[in-house]
């Protein structure tokens, strides 16, 4: 099983302005990924979430990680803009793309899903005026929609186990994917997309962003 969140690489699409008029958060001064520490932690077995929701034969957990890497192997600049096609579709996007990239190539469309939500639950969301084409793009928007429709998990980051690949990693204004790539002490290293001076789009920081790590899910 160990084998089983493999790097296979499926083109997906995904959250933009995290605000939209700020950026997703500061510069974190572009630090390497630290894959060398990979094997020093005790062997930590993969999820497999029992859905396949594309039936494409990818378990969504995987599906997720796969279309998040996939995502960022494009090397997206960085550039915070509205879209009339709701999702980013000349290689500028935000902290919210690559979230919205991964779930869509699992074959969860967050523009339909989180905007249908909005209009039957509008309690869930500080939006006066719903758009479709931005809301899903926006942090709060989409942490309201996965605390509703997700799997709730421990913000803990001393619980590694806990962590896993696939996994979608909400701060007060920024937000990425969990990588199966494990630090030295054994939690994730996040992927994700946080300003124009990134230097890797996959580092180790899911314990050390400079903001509050306000949720962790699991779509499946």
């Amino acid at each position: 099983m160990a084998q089983r969140l493999s790097r296979v690489i499926t083109i997906g699409a995904l959250i933009v302005t995290c605000t939209l008029a700020s950026a997703c958060g500061s510069a974190i001064g572009g630090a390497d990924e630290d894959r060398s520490a990979r094997q020093s932690t005790p062997s930590i077995t993969p999820y497999i979430s029992a859905i396949d929701k594309d039936g494409d034969g990818i378990d969504d957990q995987s599906d997720i990680l796969q279309n998040a890497r996939a995502y960022i192997a494009t090397k997206p600049a960085y550039k915070s803009e509205y879209y009339a096609t709701g999702y980013p579709n000349d290689g500028y996007g935000v902290c919210t793309d690559v979230v919205g990239a991964a779930l869509r190539g699992a074959g969860y469309d967050l523009m339909t899903l989180v905007h249908e939500d909005i209009l039957a639950h509008p309690e869930r969301y500080a939006i006066d005026t719903p758009d479709a084409n931005i809301d899903f793009r926006r942090v709060p928007v989409l942490n309201a929609y996965f605390a509703a429709h997700a799997i709730n998990l421990t913000t803990d980051t001393t619980d590694v186990g806990a962590w896993q690949g696939g996994d979608i990693v909400v701060y007060s204004n920024h937000i990425g994917i969990a990588s199966d790539t494990r630090n030295a002490d054994g939690l994730p290293l996040l992927i994700h997309h946080v300003s124009a001076k990134q230097k890797q789009y996959e580092e180790d920081v899911l314990g050390t962003f400079p903001q509050e790590l306000v949720g962790h899910y699991r779509v499946s």
